[in-house]
């Protein structure tokens, strides 16, 4: 059976990086019908605190990656490490020595002649002469295990049959392999993922944006909406699909489909597929959604001039992240615009908008009806003598809503009534 994990080291915020790691072990286990286990590796005690712990458990559990066994916590396979470093040390695999004035450590013996190879399933074969490599730290000064040597031990401990981790980690696999070897204990499969990087082709860090998952979901992100963008940073399915069910991507994903190349991470997509999954998240769904930010904005929870259900569809269909509630939308439950200074600057500050914003107000007042249609013949009559629907449409907007993003203008006027559209135009005459 194939055994897969996800070992991340907790020592704060939880790097995209890291669980698309997990998301691509995850999917391969489902896949497969194998195991996903989680293994903490927490020997850095200064760092791997309960709340740096909690935040990966956290991270896991928004994403909907379950696991298949208990987490395993690197720290209690100590035991473990040191019969490991006892048995390198007798087999002449390890040797004992003094590194600087920091005391005797234990090295790995690695190889001086031949190569080091294996085969990657994403990088193709893999080879190293072993006069390129050296021997290196296992255990520390102060008796502690150095990462390569746990790494080992606990896969070997968990039957791990493939690792599954980014190509960072390539440089490691070399000495990971002669550790397997030297305990007598089956090398795994190796499938090193390319690495996510920014515009210029740089690993995308803070400095590009949001890289950690709290800040993803903090923004307005839907957890389905970062699971599959995520596995599309260095995987397709082979067709024109974007979107897809977590069903649709367990059955179509396997390694060798993973791309080698470095992965650009695009904001544009992911906004783009984020408002893709609101607009078809269930109409229920979204109103729980809706309900909770307009209570924590603390407006009331129903619009000024119409009901929810006429006013939620046109907000659902043109939401790119659930911050955009109640941002682009606030103007339909209080009369107390909120008016964007940068929107009252670009729109409304040139000196023909006043009367122009008049001038249709007046339109407006001697209408027969007050609907969508009727609205947009009014609008675009008068912008016909203006060349366009620009220098009316855009400060009209504005004026009624404070903000330059929403719902279709003239639908909004129609939820927002006749009333409230003409006070607001007059005020906003005079800003």
């Amino acid at each position: 059976m194939i055994r897969v994990r996800f070992a991340p080291s907790p020592t704060g915020n939880v790097h995209i990086g890291n669980i698309r790691a997990a998301i691509f072990n995850w999917l391969y286990a489902r896949h497969t019908g194998g195991k996903f286990l989680l293994r903490i590796e927490d020997t850095d005690l200064q760092r791997s605190t309960p709340e740096a712990i909690q935040k990966v458990l956290d991270a896991m559990q928004w994403l909907g990656l379950d696991y298949d066994e208990e987490a395993v916590y690197q720290t209690h396979n100590r035991p473990d490490h040191e019969a490991a470093v006892e048995k390198l040390l007798a087999t002449g695999h390890a040797y004992r020595a003094k590194k600087g004035e920091g005391g005797e450590c234990v090295l790995f013996r690695m190889p001086t002649e031949g190569t080091v190879e294996f085969d990657d399933l994403v990088k193709g074969h893999m080879r190293k002469k072993a006069e390129d490599l050296q021997d290196f730290v296992i255990v520390r000064s102060d008796g502690s295990p150095v990462f390569h040597l746990a790494n080992v031990v606990d896969d070997i401990k968990q039957g791990i049959t493939h690792v599954i981790r980014g190509d960072d980690h390539v440089e490691n696999t070399f000495k990971h392999i002669q550790i397997f070897k030297a305990l007598g204990a089956p090398v795994p499969v190796y499938a090193h993922l390319p690495m996510i990087v920014n515009a210029q082709g740089k690993p995308y860090s803070k400095r590009d944006g949001a890289a950690f998952i709290g800040e993803f979901k903090e923004q307005g992100f839907l957890p389905e909406t970062l699971f599959n963008f995520l596995l599309l940073l260095g995987w397709a399915p082979g067709d024109d699909r974007e979107i897809m069910t977590r069903e649709e991507m367990i059955e179509a994903f396997s390694l060798e489909r993973c791309k080698s190349s470095p992965s650009r991470f695009d904001m544009k997509k992911l906004l783009w597929m984020n408002g893709e999954y609101i607009a078809h998240m269930p109409r229920e769904a979204f109103r729980a959604f809706f309900a909770g930010r307009l209570a924590e904005a603390g407006l009331p929870p129903q619009p000024l001039a119409c009901t929810l259900d006429e006013l939620i569809p046109c907000i659902q269909i043109r939401t790119k992240t659930l911050n955009d509630i109640p941002k682009n939308c606030a103007f339909f439950f209080t009369d107390d615009v909120a008016y964007d200074p940068a929107a009252v600057e670009k729109r409304l500050h040139k000196p023909e908008v006043p009367a122009r914003l008049l001038a249709v107000a007046e339109a407006f007042e001697k209408l027969p009806e007050f609907t969508e249609a009727a609205t947009e013949e009014v609008i675009r009559a008068m912008a016909a003598e203006l060349g366009g629907m620009g220098p009316l449409v855009h400060p009209v907007r504005v004026a009624v809503s404070g903000v330059m993003e929403g719902p279709g203008l003239f639908e909004m006027l129609a939820l927002l009534g006749r009333d409230r559209v003409l006070a607001r135009l007059r005020k906003a005459a005079t800003l």
